[in-house]
């Protein structure tokens, strides 16, 4: 068998889920297989790549154990309740168990209508397949959770977008596609046996020791929290900006998923948005923790039924679980930065140089990944104070601050900083010329060098230099768009 599929959600009851055969297209074409994630999830890279596995990598043809399905699920989109949503150009295939021994899901984005499209096409366009392709694999580089993509093709059809694009569709990875939408899709229906089923199917995937606790519920709202206040964190730490931070797009696993008009931070500006739907910074950059805890509350409300059987007493456990999401975040936030300085982290003096640099960033705008990468090469001796002086505009404060950096002890590992502040991330302008040269010349040149940059993240090549500096002003991109 070339895939040996094992289908969990498929055996939920059929209120969770549509069965959808994807729909056919007319001429595919495999442009990248990921060969390292089918290894890494025991497939056949070679069978991938054939007539049959390309047939099935576009929806042309369903694998031998395959189980096709939509799943269903609600969610807060900017604030506003949408009581049903659901995969709407998303098909999961089916599930395998990778060399880790950890369920995993392949789903085909793009696959075509389901029950719960909505009007839409069911269709994906070439742009934000390649985009979502290079940003979740180069936050895999970057040691962030995330989904992984296996494989896009080509589907020889047009879609409709803005403007007419080449049709493609995205093969992706996760541990699981259950999101806080899921939860909150039974919760509108006061489907409790529902909601109780996909708890304890969360709970057997994804956090067993939860099993184990008095209270199953409460110690996955935990979990979840948790897990939420660390991605957020490890988000702010590399300068990425999700862009649609909505309920159905937050997943309960903490892997960052959906990247839609995702962007990572050129100036370093807490108010930076890039998506072009959000019209009042919602999902500013700096405003995402704060987003987190608003849907983390969600998915309590969702669970208050299964927490305890006295609505008070629900309410009191969930506000209590809440309320440690703040130090959390913090606490993994503060020790994130102190690493990027060379600090312990370990006194009130790290939290003060992390923020006073951060400061400096914001007044001048300085690039933030590039600034960070000034101050590794001036730990490791590879360079002397000059490049991070002009990146701050000569800030005065910046001499003082130094000082002070230096008496932390942060040049005492020589060069630890380079492995953890990357000289390489997804610029958005760099994303754009790939994609260009895509839709306009069917040069995939472009993305396979970006993805050859992107892969090593920590480790500089000369080649690449100029894959390092932020956009000049006329290749600044300043918005990203959805993909539906």
């Amino acid at each position: 068998m070339p895939i040996a599929f094992d289908n969990s959600y498929a055996r939920l009851p059929e209120r969770f889920f549509a069965l959808t055969p994807p729909t056919p297209v007319p001429a595919p074409r495999l442009v990248r297989l990921n060969e390292a994630l089918a290894d890494e999830l025991c497939l056949d890279a070679a069978w991938l790549e054939g007539p049959e596995g390309v047939a099935m990598l576009a929806g042309n043809a369903v694998a031998p154990g395959s189980t096709p399905i939509a799943t269903a699920y609600a969610g807060h989109q900017f604030g506003q309740f949408s009581p049903q949503l659901g995969d709407g150009r998303a098909i999961l295939l089916g599930e395998v168990v990778d060399r880790a021994g950890t369920r995993r899901d392949i789903q085909l984005k793009g696959a075509g209508r389901t029950r719960f499209s909505r009007g839409g096409d069911g269709r994906a366009a070439l742009g934000p397949v390649m985009r979502e392709y290079i940003v979740s694999e180069a936050m895999a580089a970057l040691g962030i959770k995330t989904t992984r993509a296996l494989a896009f093709v080509l589907t020889g059809a047009p879609v409709i977008r803005e403007e007419i694009q080449p049709g493609a569709v995205l093969t992706r990875v996760a541990t699981s596609h259950i999101r806080i939408g899921s939860f909150q899709y039974f919760a509108a229906r006061q489907d409790i046996e529902a909601l109780r089923l996909l708890a304890d199917h969360a709970i057997a995937r994804h956090y067993p020791h939860a099993a184990e606790a008095a209270n199953p519920t409460l110690a996955l709202l935990e979990a979840v929290i948790s897990a939420q206040a660390d991605l957020v964190a490890r988000w702010l730490l590399v300068g990425f900006i999700h862009g649609v931070m909505n309920t159905d797009n937050s997943s309960i696993s903490g892997e960052t998923i959906d990247y839609g008009p995702c962007a990572f931070l050129d100036g370093y500006d807490p108010e930076t948005v890039f998506s072009a739907i959000d019209a009042h910074g919602r999902y500013a950059y700096g405003n995402q923790p704060s987003i987190a805890l608003w849907n983390l509350t969600r998915l309590a409300e969702a669970l208050l039924p299964l927490l305890a059987e006295d609505t008070d007493a629900a309410v009191a456990l969930a506000q209590t679980a809440l309320e440690a999401f703040a130090p959390r975040f913090q606490a993994a936030y503060d020790t994130g930065i102190a690493r990027k300085l060379g600090l312990a982290g370990d006194g009130e003096a790290d939290t003060v140089l992390g923020a006073e640099f951060l400061g400096m960033l914001s007044a001048q705008g300085a690039d933030f990944t590039l600034s960070f990468r000034h101050l590794s090469r001036l730990q490791a001796g590879l360079a002397d104070e000059a490049p991070l002086r002009a990146a701050l505009g000569d800030d005065p404060a910046l001499a003082d601050w130094l000082a002070r950096w230096r008496n932390r002890g942060a040049g005492t590992a020589k060069g630890s900083l380079l492995t953890v502040n990357p000289a390489y991330i997804p610029r958005n302008h760099r994303i754009a010329a790939a994609i260009e040269a895509a839709q306009e010349r069917d040069d995939f040149g472009p993305f396979e060098t970006l993805m050859s940059v992107l892969a090593e993240p920590f480790e500089e090549r000369a080649a690449f230099a100029a894959y390092e500096t932020p956009p000049q002003p006329h290749e600044r991109v300043r918005r990203t768009f959805c993909g539906t």
